[in-house]
């Protein structure tokens, strides 16, 4: 079978196994033959070239449409994107991947706690014939927080490497990074301020709906892939219980468990009869329920003669209308 549509993920870097793991968890796992091969297939879904590209690459192959799909950090897809592009975020989070890019201080700067402060400060450097110096990866996105923040006198330092050194180097004044935890920068003798956090971001998934469009095979294929995803997301914090309950008939199981709407689930009960070797009437009651009123139900349902309640976790969870799918096409 050809390959019809192009999946980019990326090679290395933080969200690289984690990536893949996501897919599998998906049920759409990546075949890899060796790690030196920059393409793979996706067994589950024949027609699916999987390409291993650079994080800071995808984004623009998705764009100019060599590659139709895109798992990418969120923060990086909107630098590096165009600002009309043909590239458009159809799920934004996938759950993983989770960080913030900060503005970082040095430590010594005891006056400087806030962004008003460092607007401030900016323009104490420009009374003094210069510049507030910031580096960063990622320019577009701190250019734009600065200025919408006061921020109005202030050069940027593009830097690839790694910018926690940069004060002590003296090639830079502050930082504006992306961190996990956070450690890294305080080892380095730098703080966070208050207001300062550029943005949160994690892995989002991006598409080309132009490109998609033209193909019914390529968006097949892609509608696949983003309704296991997007189900799969929301199956996360759903559980589906099931009790045995006595009753004459179903219907008076039913009616029983929803004269309680704590415990009557997204739609109500699905009852089916449980065949025993006694004369007892007995049926298996089962919902589905969100995570947060799991122990609830629980507890309701036994309250009410509900016996061997037993509780798993759906692997998917499709709605009637998938809000992706629609961003997709």
């Amino acid at each position: 079978m050809g390959v019809y549509l192009r999946l980019a993920v990326p090679s290395d870097g933080a969200l690289h196994e984690t990536t893949l793991t996501f897919l599998r968890d998906c049920g759409i796992g990546v075949l890899r033959p060796n790690q030196r091969r920059y393409t793979a297939g996706m067994p589950a879904l024949p027609g699916v070239s999987v390409l291993f590209q650079r994080s800071a690459d995808i984004t623009p192959k998705v764009e100019e449409g060599s590659a139709d799909l895109g798992v990418v950090g969120l923060d990086r897809f909107l630098e590096m994107r165009r600002d009309v592009g043909a590239a458009n975020v159809v799920i934004d989070e996938l759950g993983f991947g989770r960080c913030e890019l900060v503005v970082g201080v040095p430590d010594s700067w005891i006056d400087v706690t806030s962004i008003a402060d460092l607007a401030d400060l900016s323009t104490e450097f420009r009374e003094r014939g210069t510049d507030l110096r910031v580096a960063t990866k990622s320019p577009r996105l701190v250019e734009r927080f600065l200025l919408s923040n006061g921020v109005n006198y202030f050069s940027l330092v593009h830097s690839s490497g790694t910018l926690e050194a940069a004060p002590a180097m003296g090639f830079a004044d502050i930082i504006a990074d992306v961190v996990e935890t956070g450690v890294t920068m305080r080892e380095n003798r730098l703080k966070t301020i208050r207001g300062g956090t550029v943005m949160t971001s994690e892995a989002c998934l991006i598409g080309n709906s132009a490109v998609i469009g033209k193909d019914e095979r390529r968006l097949a294929l892609a509608t696949s892939i983003v309704e296991l995803i997007e189900a799969h997301l929301q199956s996360r914090d759903m559980y589906s219980v099931t009790a045995n309950m006595k009753g004459e008939t179903p219907e008076e199981v039913a009616s029983y468990v929803l004269e309680h709407s704590d415990i009557s689930g997204l739609r109500g009960p699905t009852i089916s009869k449980v065949y025993t070797d006694d004369d007892q009437s007995w049926y298996a009651v089962t919902i589905i329920v969100e995570r947060e009123k799991l122990l609830t139900v629980v507890n309701r349902l036994r309250q009410i003669g509900g016996a061997s309640v037993t509780v798993s976790q759906p692997s998917y969870v499709f709605r009637a209308e998938q809000s992706a799918v629609a961003r997709l096409t």
